[in-house]
């Protein structure tokens, strides 16, 4: 019997992103979003010979592709059921973390470029934030 997920993941990639660019967020906001939603990942698996297979997300992740993710996540920030991982240039240009803490610390909010934004929260909150927009292709 499988359960019934009553929370929703979803990755939206910037619509201007590149490729390797669009690839890299969403690998980088999936491990953002298994770091700190306990459940996120199954158990471990084996094959019919027994083989064993690391666990898999236990959510579908639609990825999908907006053009203003800077609205998106204001709209997201404002409902407290929903939480939020994003990835800006400022990350995807730096080195180290080190790096991008600190010039992140000194950029201004609004002139921060967001490449992806991902939504975890109850499946109502977050189809209305995302049920319009087009899957990632």
């Amino acid at each position: 019997m499988t359960a019934v997920l009553t929370n929703k993941m979803v990755v939206i990639i910037a619509t201007d992103a590149p490729i390797g660019v669009a690839l890299n967020t969403a690998a980088l906001l999936g491990v953002g979003l298994g770091r700190h939603h306990d459940g996120t990942v199954g158990p471990d698996t084996t094959d019919a010979a027994g083989t064993p297979h690391t666990g898999m997300c236990a959510y579908p992740i639609p990825i999908l592709r907006a053009d203003d993710l800077r609205t998106l996540r204001a709209q997201a920030a404002a409902r407290a059921d929903v939480t939020i991982h994003d990835m800006h240039q400022v990350a995807q240009q730096a080195r180290t973390y080190e790096q991008m803490a600190g010039t992140l610390a000194g950029t201004k909010p609004e002139d921060i470029q967001y490449l992806g934004l991902a939504l975890y929260g109850p499946r109502q909150s977050i189809d209305s934030l995302t049920g319009a927009l087009p899957l990632y292709r």
